[in-house]
């Protein structure tokens, strides 16, 4: 059998042996830190040799990961970066300076360890974290950046004791798990403040600052909103006016950790997120004429950034391919959108995919106007077919949609 059958036979065990939330969603959320502390243990405690940043928050979490990321390469460090879904292939999830870990290492290491992790019914996460771990410790990175998976404080991630613990912000997404409050989801994602570790907040919010402001004095964790930090003036390659945000949250936390960074230094390597980290589907654009975005967005605090980025764009039309997965408020997110714009609703194909019946109803209460398809990419292809030269044509509403275009 070559390297690439087994990878891939190794990666469908997995995926159909293990409780997968993307697939599953309730039923595969398995809080708590017990069995991933077992599971590290029994990998030689890798989390205890590793020097951490703990990244956390509802949205750009991913994106300051990869902004951070980049900012440390580019000043000569070897840096681990732990983040999830996957677009393309599963190896991206687990990467060193960019490059995805190797599918050889997948393969022997879900072999070995195939036997304790159904034993101790792992769950996916736990896995892929454990990999990540063990990978980044054979490597001997100089820094693992963690991108928290689902909320924080139960979050199988949060065993790590990190150099310091960046939350970027609190919207209210995934409610059925970590409350249906700012302040509740708050108090979870303040879960990874750890003791006398620096935090950064990105955004200060009048119904969260003094939940951070509180757990970062029971810790005594010296704590910064990056948002009352002067701004750096910074930019980055990463189209979407959502990541401004992200640029300073990510340049007050780099500064924290590393002081001598230089405003220079931070402007280099944000302008080549893309080439030093490999990050994807960040308002991607795949073509033009018309112009085609891809972009990740999924919940509704990321879409009132989506709607007013789009609101600035000049095109003849606006046309909207959109999927979402189960759980997300679609009245609340479509009623933000475009009134005048073309939907081509469809639905990623995995599980926990909404059916676009359910879209649709909401769509008619909307009066938007609408078609339905069912697949992603016939969705695609009629927009491009209706579309003229000068048009804008958005794809998103969840990962998986823009997973099924990148692939």
């Amino acid at each position: 059998m070559n390297k690439e059958t087994r990878y891939h036979e190794q990666i469908s065990w997995l995926f159909s042996q293990v409780a997968v939330y993307q697939n599953q969603g309730r039923a595969a959320y398995k809080p708590g830190l017990e069995k991933m502390l077992a599971f590290a243990q029994h990998l030689g405690d890798p989390h205890n040799t590793l020097p951490v940043i703990h990244i956390g928050g509802t949205n750009g979490k991913g994106s300051t990961a990869h902004l951070m990321a980049a900012a440390l390469q580019n000043k000569g460090a070897k840096v681990g970066l732990y983040t999830s879904p996957h677009l393309l292939d599963f190896t991206e999830r687990i990467r060193i300076n960019g490059q995805s870990v190797t599918k050889a290492f997948v393969s022997t290491f879900i072999d070995e360890h195939r036997a304790y992790i159904l034993a101790r019914q792992l769950s996916f996460f736990e896995v892929t974290f454990g990999m990540a771990l063990a990978y980044f410790a054979l490597e001997v990175v100089d820094y693992a950046i963690i991108e928290v998976g689902l909320g924080g404080r139960l979050d199988a991630t949060n065993i790590v004791r990190p150099l310091l613990s960046v939350i970027t912000n609190i919207g209210l997404d995934h409610t059925e798990f970590l409350g249906d409050t700012h302040a509740l989801i708050a108090a979870e994602k303040a879960g990874i403040i750890k003791e006398g570790v620096p935090v950064v907040i990105g955004e200060k919010n009048t119904d969260t600052a003094q939940v951070f402001i509180d757990k970062a004095k029971e810790k005594a964790a010296p704590l910064v909103f990056a948002s009352d930090e002067p701004e750096w003036g910074l930019s980055t390659e990463l189209k979407g006016d959502y990541q401004g945000r992200n640029v300073q949250t990510a340049a007050v936390a780099l500064r924290l950790l590393l002081p001598e960074l230089t405003h220079e230094d931070l402007g280099q390597s944000f302008q080549s997120v893309v080439a030093l980290t490999n990050l994807r589907g960040r308002w991607e654009t795949l073509q033009q004429s018309p112009t085609i975005v891809a972009d990740v967005t999924h919940n509704k605090e990321g879409f009132v950034e989506v709607v007013r980025q789009l609101k600035k764009i000049k095109s003849k039309s606006l046309h909207m391919v959109l999927g979402f997965v189960k759980g997300k408020p679609l009245e609340e997110i479509l009623s933000l959108l475009p009134s005048q714009g073309k939907y081509y609703f469809c639905a990623p194909a995995i599980a926990r995919a909404q059916a676009v019946a359910n879209v649709v109803a909401v769509a008619e209460r909307l009066q938007l106007s609408y078609t339905t398809y069912s697949s992603v990419d016939s969705a695609l292809e009629a927009a491009k077919n209706n579309a003229d030269p000068k048009d804008f044509i958005y794809v998103g509403g969840s990962t998986f949609v823009v997973a099924e275009v990148l692939s």
